[in-house]
């Protein structure tokens, strides 16, 4: 073989195992028949279980025998008719989302969202823009699809104005806005969406469990700094060398045309506003929970824990997102009256109507999965696998990463892949002893690292259609290609840092949450 034929043929075989997990992907139907299908096959699955007999043994004191109920009979189809809406109107995620991104909806419209961004990237250092990309790309999930709509074309802007390669930027922002989705400084609308998952997995084994937004803001506000620094060192020591000078002749744009909007003076004050406004939304919170007589702490205990801040966290995300947003449209003159705020919430609003319509099927599933034992069984029976063959330390961890990695190629949601693993993992691993808030930790890494690798992600093709502009032929191999690094990198990097944080430092992944899960 020789020296000129190797490198092809290894592109041959990476480019085959893209196409395969391609494929692989385009098989699955759109998640919300996958839900519909799952759901009616947990129906049918329920009446064969049953009519084997199928039943596993509570293994806690008193345990008794757990046997399938089945679902399709008489009295299946009337629990079925009856609990069709309360399973849909009672599914937590479904409210705490919505009243979330009211507050997103108002910060967006305005333009705050979008000029605190810009501000954020275009007056860093030349020596400080990729670490400033790959931060803002990661603090941008707050504000669902900001990131990848406004910052990865700005950054890749940036970086051709700096005489850097475009892509370089592209991928660096795409890095911290998707690999590095779950992490961020503020607790976001990803939080409360996976809480209550969570917290419905949970309930399988203990009916009283609850999961708080606040479950892993710890772990993930120390995650965004490593995050930036993995970006960074990825981007200038692998992607941008590899990358190479750029060829402003591979563009398929005219890029004299392309101009970078700095912040006028308007919007500078309106940020200045915002900031201000969100410091003593600050101080006012802190005044009802800090000190000992706070309102807001638990009136029983008197604690931090179990109070009606944390349990009405949503609330106040919406606050410190619409207030500040208010302020900064009324000052830039972009909301000018009630009007405004309610189209902007509106609007938010109008977006969700393919996440409602998914969550009603969702709903479905985690229901009949839960009414049928079948979460139970196949925790107890998994969690018995795993200590007859000695899986139930820290290591058992490995294993669920890349498992979430993995199938995360081929389910990009992250709320939908959740949906469907909980009920299964979140019991399995409560029953060898540890808390929910820490495999959902666990679970939000792996399904973060592999989002910018597969076509299955929702704004793949966005992103791809971005680096089209810089280089006329960048296809879907070439595009994954040039993120795989930052996948590797992240997974090893990130996953560290849990065992590090949460096994070796014994630090609790968010407020008042436990390591381990006592009955």
């Amino acid at each position: 073989m020789t020296q000129a034929s190797q490198p092809t043929e290894k592109r041959g075989a990476f480019t085959r195992f893209l196409d395969t997990v391609e494929w692989l992907g385009n098989l699955l139907p759109h998640p919300i028949t996958l839900f519909a299908l799952f759901a009616l096959g947990i129906v049918i699955l329920s009446g064969i279980a049953s009519y084997f007999g199928l039943s596993a043994q509570d293994p806690r004191p008193g345990g008794e025998m757990i046997e399938v109920v089945s679902l399709l009979n008489a009295e299946g189809l009337q629990r079925i008719v009856t609990g069709l809406v309360t399973n849909f109107t009672g599914f937590t995620p479904l409210g705490t989302v919505l009243v979330a991104l009211l507050g997103v909806g108002i910060a967006e419209r305005s333009g705050m969202l979008s000029a605190a961004m810009r501000g954020l990237v275009m007056n860093a250092h030349p020596r400080a823009v990729t670490v400033a990309v790959v931060f803002a790309g990661v603090v941008s999930n707050t504000a669902a699809e900001l990131g990848y709509v406004v910052l990865v074309p700005l950054a890749a802007m940036i970086f051709h104005s700096l005489g850097r390669h475009p892509l370089a930027g592209l991928a660096a922002a795409f890095s911290g806005v998707s690999a590095g989705y779950s992490a961020n400084l503020l607790i976001g609308t990803v939080d409360p969406l996976l809480a209550g998952i969570t917290t419905k997995a949970a309930n399988i084994i203990d009916p009283e469990y609850y999961v708080g937004p606040e479950a892993n803001w710890y772990f993930m506000f120390i995650s965004t700094f490593l995050i930036a620094i993995m970006g960074t060192v990825v981007t200038e020591k692998i992607v941008e060398p590899k990358l190479g000078k750029y060829n402003p002749k591979e563009a398929s744009i005219n890029l004299s045309e392309q101009k970078i909007e700095a912040l006028t003076s308007l919007e500078k004050k309106g940020l200045i506003g915002a900031g201000l406004s969100f410091l003593v939304l600050g101080i006012l919170l802190a005044l009802t929970i800090v000190p000992e007589w706070g309102i807001l702490r638990n009136p029983e205990t008197g604690e931090v824990a179990g109070s009606p801040f944390l349990k009405g966290i949503v609330a106040f995300i919406f606050i410190t997102f619409a207030v500040p947003g208010y302020v900064y449209g009324r000052i830039t003159k972009v909301m000018r009256s009630d009007r405004d705020v309610i189209d902007a919430m509106s609007e938010s609003m109008s977006t969700m109507g393919m996440y409602i319509v998914l969550v009603f099927f969702a709903a479905q599933f985690v229901a009949f999965f839960g009414w049928t034992n079948f979460g139970s069984i196949l925790a107890i029976k998994g969690a018995t696998f795993l200590q007859e063959v000695g899986l139930t330390g820290p290591s058992v961890f490995i294993l669920f990463i890349l498992m979430c990695a993995f199938v995360n190629l081929m389910l990009g949601s992250a709320s939908a892949q959740w949906a469907i693993t909980a009920p299964i993992f979140v019991p399995m691993l409560m029953l060898i002893g540890y808390a929910p808030e820490v495999i959902q930790a666990a679970y939000r890494i792996g399904d973060s690292v592999t989002n910018i690798i597969t076509p299955m992600m929702s704004y793949f093709g966005l992103i791809l259609a971005v680096a089209v502009r810089y280089k006329k032929d960048t296809g879907i191999g070439t595009m994954i290609a040039m993120m795989l690094p930052y996948t590797i990198v992240f997974l090893l990097g990130w996953a560290s840092l849990f065992f590090l944080w949460v096994f070796a430092l014994d630090m609790p992944v968010g407020v008042n949450t436990p390591t381990y899960y006592t009955p």
